[in-house]
């Protein structure tokens, strides 16, 4: 072999090529083909050689270009073997490269075949030979003609056949990824391009989880040549699919299919995380990759999943993408919230639609995935976090005050948007080390700078980070108390959050506590009020939080962090004495605010009690600075009345006058920690028998006892002292615009409190003595007496005497008060509580003030006095007052009440209802897992409720409200209680929200409802509203409503007539509950829930539209069967045509020119830019794919042509021509005049509404044009609105102009409008 070899390139070194000819075809082609395989093997000469063998084998000869073909058969295989050595196959895959261009035609289709054939066997082995591929098929394509198969191709239409060929053919999975690469040089059309995309995406299943990385590397470079949505979709669409499979395995807990190897989570993370990154790096070399996968996003929300969350976060950190970004997740997370609740409310769209995607979930998926080392998103994350909540958070209302309550539950898209926000960042703080100090800045830099708006949302994020990590949060300490030097400049509610969020740290960080102290200290000080009221807060907090050694509540040395496993002793870190001196110096700091003005005062006051439930040994030091303060407004000498001091109570600033003491509550602040000091002494000494503090026993009883002895006689003095002693009596003046007025209204607030407070004390300390009890009603009618003058004299009687001043009974003394006067049947206590029990106006105040206290706490979620801000305690004083209110609801005969009703005053069972009410309000708003909780506790059974019991339970109360509406519908309308009725109606409304819409009591429920519309017909408009407010709210969960809005508009237009007075209505009644007067209220009910369903239907027509967009770009169209049409389709059609049929009634109607005719307007309006938007959706689809428009269709446009539209326009004419409306009372006549010009001037909903159906028009004549069907035979002419003439009404005004001569010159003086509107006429 060596001879031949070395007589080859010894002969290709000389001269002549004609003697290397000679001998090369002197060989054989084996031992060409031997000669080849033995220099490569030897790797020193090969080169040599093929250069020798191209130089003897001229292209032009026949015998040449067949030598040429050889050695490329030969040498592809041979690359390919693995034999050679790496340097050597690159040397002769470069040399054939070289070459390649000279191989004529046959040559190069019999080369291409082999590289066909060889990828089809799987015999590429490390793909070193795929190099060559490209530049044949390059050469392929050059060639004019070509003999491929069995005819001849250009060489364009041979490359694209074996191109073709190849993509049709199995691959082995092994040279999937030097295909791709290859593919990069090979000129493709789109076409042949995405050929090769669809096969490569096919292969990604068959191959290792391992592989796919760089085969995404490779095919992104791919993507330059064209198909970039197609390769992104597909890289997507897969993860999406593993992302499937995973929760899939995880919801059944094992693999489904056998025959498919699980993937283990960690593995497919890592691989997605590095597959971000290759896309991401893309992205920063080509933009109009970046810019085509966003827009592809745009266009379908719904085709996001987890993976595609990751990778737009990550692409959120290229400055050019990242508003674009957030703006996008700001969108699609809105949808999502909106998309959810619109499902959530629809029994219609839940049938058609019954999946769906939430995205929350899949940022929060995002979130946990972002742990396997995906550092490039969680930026993205943290960005995400305080986007959605400084977007979607509260927002300042009127005044810069809050319009959201901190303690509801989340329900608004915008407060569920704000809520996933917070979600994020806590997720992303508890998970990743090196956001943590980025997330705990920004939180505490917007609690500082936004003063201006509400940041609970921020607050409650704080609190959660202090309560799950408190030990990170200490590496940060020095972020913390830079926020404190802020804390006088913030808001009131901002400090209190952010102290209340910081107590777990300052009891671990000695510093932390120091820097606050300071703080708070110079706060005390501070000109601005606020500064000084968040001082009285923090030191009240801390007060709280650090227990001295031996208190009651709590006498455990070590206090634990929830949340954590750290145990703090805090007393080895401050001893017991420090502890104790360290309160009783916040003490001296706090008795500074008693000279201060009264609302720091209140603070204070409100405060003390809460210090000494938490930390009883603080009890000497409180209740010394209560005594003392005290005094200071006690008149000591006996006998004189009043026994308090009110002078000292109100100061001047110039020439106004403002309260300086809040009397009542220092004494309501003395009352409550007295009785809690006794009571817990008492049960002390129940439970121990000997003490050590003596000393301070004996001081503490010195002071209660000393207390006592003042609250016994101002009680008694109290009872003694006349009005007129307080110079408050029926001739004193209550002007709010004099300052004698001022103060006595200052006065009488004050001792309306006192009494109060002494009325509470008097019960507790009565211990149902009769006489004691005699004295308690003495209290309460001076204080009734109080507030009937203060009610005359500032409300001139206009005021419900329930309308007082807030009420200073605690809410726990309210509910007892409550179950003793209405449920304690002891025989014990019966004989002193008949006391109470006759006397009806004290019943009655203590019904009041519960149900004030019920609204309080379902405005602000707190209500005033002890244990106020407890939510355990509220609930549980709930609880007690629902009992006994249903107990006096359903147990007390109505006759009772009947002298109510002469007062015009709400009865008993009228307030009973309304706390009721309030309490199942507040519970669904509050504690919305609680319901069944507060239900058995009315029957006073603490067991725990199962599921089924529970709903059986909730319907078994709303049977009981059924019932006694029933009764009060049953008396006839003379014997209604109409306020009691609608407060029944509601409180089924809130009940019914318990029930499984799917369950048989709720379809009872809803039949019962409908029933009672039916058969009940009183013309009360607000019982109308009511019950047909509640039959809408429970119908749509069970069916589409649009059948019954057709039925009740049917029944508005029989009722009200036609607007032609000509026309008899045919009499109707599906539903009693509207007549005559209730039809314009029914009117206002039934056009919203027809807009309700108009938005059903307009978000299906967009599902639709967004399907037609996204399967555009799909190889084939889904078609549907023919004769069958899409059910989204034909349940649109259906809603449509329903409605326009409902419509076309009410438009019919004279309806009362006003809101209503304005209503009926705008959902017309609305009801023809849906048609519209139906119709384009119609044109879009002839666009797309050849088809016949369905028959209902066609049938909707002839029902809204034909019928609706001529409608229309005699109602605008109506509207136009309120006069004509005919009514022959001049008086009604000129309200009709009115309401038209009114109307007319203040709303475009006339000219939007000729817009909407000319808009309508438009697109069904484009629409006509594309689908070939004269859909405008069912218009009708519209109407010419510019010039009209009324022969009735010109003959009409001519005869009165010449009769009212006078009539005419006086008018003159008036504006000319509407004489030009009579001209028009």
């Amino acid at each position: 072999m060596k001879a031949e070899s070395d007589r080859i390139i010894s002969l290709s070194d000389g001269d002549s090529s004609a003697e290397l000819q000679k001998y090369l075809s002197s060989l054989c082609e084996a031992k060409i083909t031997a000669l080849i395989t033995n220099s490569a093997l030897k790797g020193k000469t090969i080169g040599r050689i093929i250069k020798a063998i191209f130089k003897g084998s001229p292209p032009g000869s026949s015998e040449g270009s067949k030598r040429r073909l050889l050695l490329y058969q030969h040498c592809i295989p041979l690359c390919e073997s693995g034999n050679l050595q790496t340097e050597v196959a690159a040397d002769i895959i470069g040399l054939l490269m070289l070459e390649t261009h000279t191989l004529v035609g046959p040559s190069l289709a019999k080369l291409a075949e082999l590289f066909v054939e060889e990828i089809k066997a799987g015999k590429i082995g490390n793909g070193k030979s795929l190099e060559l591929f490209p530049t044949v098929l390059t050469a392929i394509a050059a060639c004019e003609t070509l003999s491929y198969g069995k005819g001849e191709l250009s060489g364009e239409e041979c490359k694209k056949q074996l191109i073709n060929s190849l993509c049709s053919s199995r691959w082995d999975s092994q040279c999937v990824i030097h295909l791709t690469t290859m593919f990069r040089d090979v000129p493709m059309s789109s076409e042949e391009l995405r050929f090769v995309v669809e096969k490569v995406q096919r292969m990604f299943k068959k191959l290792d989880l391992q592989e796919i990385p760089p085969l995404v590397y490779q095919l992104l470079l791919l993507s330059a040549k064209g198909c970039k949505k197609q390769v992104l979709d597909g890289i997507i669409s897969y993860f999406k699919q593993q992302d499937i499979h995973q929760q899939e395995e995880k919801k059944h807990g094992q693999n489904l299919d056998l025959e498919v190897q699980s993937i283990p989570q960690d593995q497919l993370r890592h691989v997605e995380g590095t597959v971000i990154l290759h896309i991401v790096f893309a992205v920063r070399l080509d933009h109009e990759l970046g810019r085509e996968f966003i827009k592809n996003i745009k266009v379908s929300y719904g085709d996001l999943c987890p993976f595609s969350v990751a990778l737009l976060l990550s692409l959120a950190r290229i400055q050019r993408y990242e508003e674009q970004v957030f703006d996008l997740f700001k969108g699609a997370i809105i949808k999502s919230f909106r998309d959810e609740q619109l499902l959530q409310g629809s029994k219609f769209l839940q049938d058609l639609l019954p999946g769906h995607c939430s995205i929350a979930e899949m940022i929060l998926d995002t979130v946990r995935s972002s742990i396997f080392g995906w550092d490039h998103v969680t930026q993205g994350l943290v960005q995400l976090g305080f986007f959605l909540m400084d977007t979607f958070g509260p927002k300042p209302g009127p005044f810069g005050k809050n319009t959201e309550a901190s303690a509801t539950v989340a329900r608004t898209p915008s407060q569920l948007a704000c809520k996933l926000g917070c979600q994020v960042l806590l997720q992303g703080f508890k998970m990743h080390e090196a956001i943590r100090g980025e997330i705990l800045e920004q939180v505490l830099n917007r609690l500082v700078t936004k003063t201006a708006s509400p940041v609970n949302h921020f607050l409650s994020l704080f609190s959660d980070i202090v309560t799950s990590a408190p030990m990170i949060l200490l590496e940060s300490s020095s972020k913390v108390t830079e926020t404190f030097d802020h804390l006088s400049f913030l808001p009131l509610a901002t400090v209190q959050g952010l102290l209340k969020a910081v107590q777990p740290l300052l009891k671990v960080s000695l510093s932390m506590k120091d820097a606050l102290i300071l703080v708070l200290r110079k706060a005390m000080f501070s000109s601005q009020l606020d500064g000084r009221k968040s001082a009285v807060t923090g030191f009240l907090l801390l007060l709280k939080n650090f227990k001295v050694l031996g208190s009651l509540a709590s006498s455990q040395c070590s206090q634990t962090i929830s949340s954590s496993q750290i145990q703090v002793d805090v007393h080895s870190r401050y001893n017991a004495a420090a502890n104790e001196a360290f309160c009783l110096e916040i003490l001296s700091s706090l008795r500074r605010c008693l000279g201060q003005q009264a609302d720091v005062r209140l603070m204070l006051y409100e405060g003390f009690y809460d210090v000494l439930r938490r930390n009883s040994q603080l009890s000497s030091s409180i209740m010394q600075t209560i005594f003392s303060q005290l005094k200071r407004y006690y008149e000591p000498e006996q006998d004189l009345l009043p026994p308090v001091k009110l002078q000292p109570c109100i100061t001047a600033h110039g020439e106004q006058i403002h309260i300086q003491e809040p009397l009542a509550h220092l004494v309501c602040c003395t009352v409550h920690c007295l009785l809690w000091l006794k009571n817990m002494r008492r049960s002390a000494k129940m439970g121990a028998y000997d003490s050590d503090d003596d000393d301070d026993d004996d001081e503490d009883e010195g002071y209660q006892s000393e207390l006592q002895t003042i609250l016994e006689s101002v009680t008694k003095r109290m009872i003694k002292s006349e009005m007129e002693d307080f110079e408050l009596d029926k001739s004193a003046e209550f002007s709010t615009e004099s300052n004698v007025g001022v103060k006595n209204n200052i006065y009488a607030v004050l001792v309306i409190g006192l009494y109060e407070v002494l009325i509470e004390y008097a019960f507790v300390k009565a211990n149902y003595s009769i006489s004691a009890f005699k004295e308690l009603l003495e209290l309460f009618n001076r204080y009734h007496k109080l507030c009937e003058i203060l009610r005359e004299k500032s409300g001139k009687g206009r005021q419900p005497s329930n309308k007082t001043p807030r009420s200073l009974l605690s809410m726990g003394f309210t509910s007892t008060l409550l179950t003793m006067l209405f449920r304690d049947n002891s025989q014990s206590k019966e004989e002193a509580l008949t006391v109470l029990r006759s006397s009806g106006e004290f019943v009655r105040y203590a019904l009041c003030v519960a149900v004030q206290k019920i609204q309080q706490l379902e405005d602000t979620g707190i209500t005033d006095g002890p244990g106020g801000q407890s939510s355990d305690l509220t609930f549980r004083f709930l609880c007690e007052m629902a009992s006994v209110l249903m107990w006096r609801y359903t147990n007390v005969p109505s006759v009772v009440d009947d002298a109510g009703k002469k007062e015009k005053r709400s009865s008993l069972s009228h307030l009973s209802l309304e706390g009721l009410l309030g309490i199942f309000t507040v519970c669904q708003q509050r504690y919305p897992d609680k319901m069944t909780k507060l239900l058995s506790s009315i029957e006073n059974s603490d067991e725990v409720v199962e599921s089924e019991d529970a709903i059986q339970m909730i319907y078994s109360y709303i049977r009981q409200f059924q019932k006694a509406l029933f009764t009060q519908l049953s008396g006839g309308e003379e014997a209604l209680n109409s306020k009691e009725a609608q407060l029944l109606v509601n409180i089924l409304n809130v009940l019914s929200l318990q029930l499984k819409p799917s369950s048989e009591q709720f379809v009872q429920m809803c039949s019962w409802t409908a029933k009672i519309c039916k058969e009940t017909n009183f013309e009360d408009t607000a019982l109308c509203k009511g019950l047909l407010s509640l039959l809408f709210s429970l119908h749509v969960l069970l069916k589409s409503p649009s059948s019954l809005l057709l039925e009740l508009c049917q029944d508005i237009h029989s009722h009200l007539g036609d607007i032609d007075e000509d026309v008899e209505v045919e009499k109707l009644s599906h539903f009693a509950i509207v007549n005559m007067k209730t039809a314009t209220t029914a009117a206002l009910q039934v056009l919203p829930q027809i807009d309700k369903v108009l938005d059903e239907v307009d978000w299906l027509i967009g599902k639709k539209k967004s399907q037609i967009t996204s399967d555009k770009s799909g190889p084939e169209e889904t078609t549907q069967p023919a004769g069958q049409q899409d059910p989204i389709e034909k349940a649109v059609t259906l809603q449509l045509g329903t409605l326009v049929t409902a419509l076309n009634e009410l438009v019919q109607t004279a309806l009362l020119l006003g809101t209503s005719t304005i209503t009926l307007l705008r959902v017309l309006s609305r009801t023809y830019s849906i048609l519209t938007t139906l119709v384009k959706y119609y044109i879009q689809v002839c666009a797309s794919q050849i088809g016949v428009l369905p028959s209902r269709f066609e049938k909707l446009v002839k029902l809204s042509g034909s019928h609706l539209t001529p409608q229309c326009y005699h109602f605008i004419t109506y509207v136009q021509g309120g006069e004509s409306s005919g009514a022959p009372k001049k008086k009604k006549n000129e309200v009709n005049t009115a309401a038209t010009a009114k109307l007319l001037r203040q709303t475009k909903a006339i000219p939007n509404l000729i817009f909407s159906i000319e808009q309508y028009e438009k697109y069904l004549i484009t629409l006509s044009k594309k689908s070939k069907v004269n859909l405008m035979q069912y218009m009708k002419l519209s109407t010419s609105r510019d010039f009209r003439i009324n022969a009735a009404t010109l003959d009409a005004a001519l005869q009165e102009q010449d009769n009212t001569v006078e009539a005419e010159s006086q008018a003159v003086e008036e504006t000319q409008e509407p004489k030009q509107k009579k001209r028009k006429r």
